[in-house]
């Protein structure tokens, strides 16, 4: 297969499997998506969905976060790790919202990163899901298929996106890095993995990554 057929591979089979995709992050604006996404450093999805709730009973936008106290923040937040860093993150993110952004979340990675606590896939993620903005945030599930499936050299994350970027058309973005987030989880995972039951990695995959797989296997 040419480069450009697994592409198109990958794509086809992505939007058989995942024909609607569905949210991993609970939010009802661009804000509370801003919050979760912070929060779901180093934790999961599932965790963070449950501490969400909880915290935006309290505040769900700016003007409420601002008066809780940072301690208060942590405390809610604290089952999903990091708390210190990222209670810091949430209240002062929420004062330069207000003081720099009327109070509104920003469209733009400069403004976004700009934003205590907030990295280049944070912004990402919120381009991309609130606003429609084409983005490829890219997590460990997408670093670590693209380089199983040969698409990229895995050295790093800022070439993984480099690569999904250049291989995937740019009106496919949004959708794709959720759909390969998804696939990841239920048939590519870092752990307990069965290649037999991977459709795309046994089709297109690496022959370094599928050799070790077998290898280990005997």
């Amino acid at each position: 297969m040419t480069k450009q057929e697994k592409v198109d591979f990958v794509i086809k089979t992505l939007n058989e499997l995942y024909p609607t995709i569905p949210i991993p992050l609970e939010h009802k604006d661009p804000y509370t998506l801003l919050i979760a996404v912070l929060m779901s450093a180093q934790s999961t999805d599932v965790r963070v969905n449950q501490i969400t709730p909880l915290l935006f009973a309290k505040a769900d936008n700016p003007y409420d976060m601002i008066k809780l106290s940072v301690e208060e923040i942590r405390e809610i937040i604290k089952p999903v790790g990091l708390s210190p860093m990222k209670s810091k993150g949430i209240y002062g993110l929420s004062h330069i919202l207000i003081n720099e952004h009327g109070g509104e979340v920003p469209r733009t990675y400069e403004a976004l990163e700009a934003l205590p606590a907030v990295g280049h896939k944070t912004a990402a993620v919120v381009l991309s899901q609130a606003f429609g903005i084409p983005a490829f945030p890219v997590d460990t599930h997408i670093h670590r298929l693209m380089y199983r499936w040969n698409l990229t050299n895995g050295k790093n994350v800022v070439q993984t996106e480099k690569d999904a970027k250049r291989l995937f058309p740019k009106e496919l973005w949004n959708d794709l890095h959720l759909q390969i987030i998804w696939y990841g989880r239920e048939y590519s995972p870092a752990r307990g993995w069965d290649l037999d039951k991977d459709p795309i990695t046994k089709t297109i995959g690496r022959k370094s990554v599928i050799d070790d797989y077998y290898a280990k296997k005997k």
